[in-house]
């Protein structure tokens, strides 16, 4: 794992580092979505032997860790995050022997292997389940949260499922409803009962077991729910199952945890993260992604782009987890639309900007992550009919708003800019048909601009975004400022500017970046009016910064002053 060769824990604290130094502290993890990365055998799918193939990639680029989307066997109702099995691989990724072998080599590359895993819900094909509905006497009954109708004969309660519709769903056989909080093919589990923890903590056990250097969990937040109660997140006890878990599989070992947290902020990050809490080493928050969304219909219609809003977020965070837990930093997952799209620009300045939000993002504090293809500045795909989708939440959410009158354009329109196939669409390897991606068929199209983009042509060039990220992970490495110094933003109200400075026992690093494609014309603090070595720059270096500054087009640089040598 990536560590700082010369600067060991007793000399960072010296510095007047706060936190405890962790190998994930100057990681940065890369996130693969198995299916659509590279597919070894042309049946359209990516598999375990393609990612494989792309480590000698991977370590070009400079990652310390991988996170697999779920591998495990699965119907695929929603991609695998219904999973069948937690212990064998799905059929069209692979066998356990391809895991094995992928690890061993990741390892033998220095690079970890971080599996998602999924135990707020299973899906309907889980031996557990299959045994559950068969009575309401049967062992694995309580292994799931059942309900008798309501009084009318209806549902037990209001709860509304992530993916649309009710959360509840009549078993005919036994004549009580199950609940699921995604798809009516994930029921979820009952966390309350003693049994299933011991399950699901001897099953991550095996895991870690095998090589793995630790886990992302999936929707934790929703394991401690009162169902009773209508609560779903944050539940009275599930700090006490995080803990409970912590003690049974990965609290004695050296081991990534991260916890996607959609309701986290940032007192409650404390609680999951903090330095005297035995919970997770950090969570994905998601408020810098829905303070873009409509209030009311969510991500499918959203709000224009508002830098201060966005700056108010993420300093929040920084500022909230300075002293105490850790921060994520991510523009996109496989949930997520693709960041250039988003955030920057794509028709004009598509390198341009790529290059200042990996530059924006890399050098906060935090570990950072990559989806899979924003490296080489990847896009949203335009899809033009309903039929190009396959995100089950996509499909679902379409029926539900055309039903309630929303017009089936304003939909796809949404759908184009925030929907979850935007970030599975496959990677673009190359020039070739499908973007080298498979000799098939692929199982959803690929984005029609991989002529233009792909990973071969950006690395032959030494000015593209996949050179760029690659310095900036290479920069984690060698700059402990850049890994523990203090965060401080500026010029908060402008609308156009993200100033941030980061300082370390004497070390400041200052970072401007323009979010607009127009020149601007920027007056500098006095405290930032510095002169160093320019770390990273999508334009020509600068070095100095004096009272005046013009900024280009989404222009976004880096200047490092280190403090004189005692």
């Amino acid at each position: 794992m990536d560590q700082f060769s010369d600067q060991p824990a007793a000399h960072l604290i010296e510095q007047g580092v706060s936190v405890e130094p962790k190998w994930w502290h100057t990681s940065t993890v890369y996130q693969i979505y198995p299916r659509s990365f590279v597919d070894s055998n042309g049946d359209g799918i990516g598999d375990i032997p393609g990612i494989t193939s792309k480590l000698d990639y991977l370590k070009e680029l400079g990652v310390g860790v991988i996170w697999l989307s779920p591998i495990y066997a699965s119907p695929m109702d929603d991609n695998g995050y219904d999973i069948s099995d937690y212990q064998d691989i799905a059929p069209e990724f692979g066998t356990l022997a391809d895991f094995d072998h992928l690890v061993s080599e990741a390892r033998r590359r220095g690079i970890g292997v971080l599996l998602d895993l999924v135990v707020n819900h299973t899906s309907d094909e889980h031996p557990w389940f299959v045994e559950a509905r068969k009575s309401i006497d049967n062992p694995y009954r309580d292994f799931y949260i059942w309900r008798q109708p309501g009084a009318d004969g209806g549902f037990p309660n209001r709860l509304r499922s992530s993916f649309g519709g009710p959360a509840w769903t009549l078993d005919p056989e036994t004549g009580e409803y199950y609940l699921h909080m995604f798809s009516r093919r994930q029921p979820d589990l009952n966390w309350e009962n003693p049994k299933v923890r011991a399950e699901i903590y001897k099953m991550m056990n095996w895991w870690l077991e095998r090589g793995i250097c630790g886990f992302r969990m999936d929707v934790i937040d929703y394991i401690g729910k009162k169902v009773d109660q209508e609560i779903v997140k944050d539940g009275p006890h599930l700090h006490d199952y995080l803990q409970e878990m912590h003690r049974e599989t990965f609290g004695s070992r050296d081991v990534l945890t991260v916890g996607e947290t959609w309701s986290a902020t940032p007192g409650s990050a404390l609680l999951y993260s903090g330095k005297d809490r035995h919970e997770l080493s950090m969570v994905f928050q998601f408020e810098h992604v829905t303070q873009q969304w409509d209030a009311k219909f969510g991500k499918w219609r959203p709000k224009p782009f508002d830098l201060v809003r966005l700056k108010s977020v993420l300093s929040k965070w920084q500022y909230a987890l300075s002293e105490d837990g850790w921060n994520s930093l991510f523009w996109g997952n496989h949930d997520l639309p693709r960041a250039v799209s988003k955030y920057g620009n794509v028709t004009g300045y598509h390198i341009e900007s790529a290059k200042m939000l990996a530059t924006v993002l890399h050098l906060m504090k935090g570990t950072p992550f990559i989806y899979q293809g924003e490296e080489i500045g990847m896009t949203n795909v335009p899809f033009t009919k309903i039929e190009q989708y396959r995100d089950i939440e996509t499909l679902n959410m379409h029926r539900l708003h055309v039903e309630a009158g929303y017009s089936p354009e304003d939909f796809l329109r949404g759908a184009n800019e925030n929907g979850r196939d935007n970030a599975r669409t496959p990677m673009q390897w190359s020039a070739a048909p499908h973007g080298g991606f498979t000799t098939g068929v692929p199982w959803i199209e690929v984005n029609a601009n991989y002529e233009m983009i792909n990973a071969e042509s950006a690395m032959t060039d030494e000015n593209s975004v996949w050179n760029h990220y690659r310095k900036l992970i290479e920069l984690r490495k060698k700059h402990p400022v850049i890994v523990y110094g203090l965060y401080q933003s500026w010029l908060d109200q402008h609308p156009d500017i993200f100033v941030y400075s980061r300082t370390l026992k004497g070390d400041r690093l200052v970072v401007v970046a323009n979010f607009t494609p127009r020149p601007i014309s920027l007056t500098i603090p006095g405290e930032l009016q510095i002169s160093g070595e320019c770390l990273i720059s999508n334009y020509s270096p600068v070095e100095e910064l004096s009272e005046g500054v013009e900024l280009r087009a989404y222009e976004a640089f880096a200047i490092l002053c280190e403090a004189p040598a005692k």
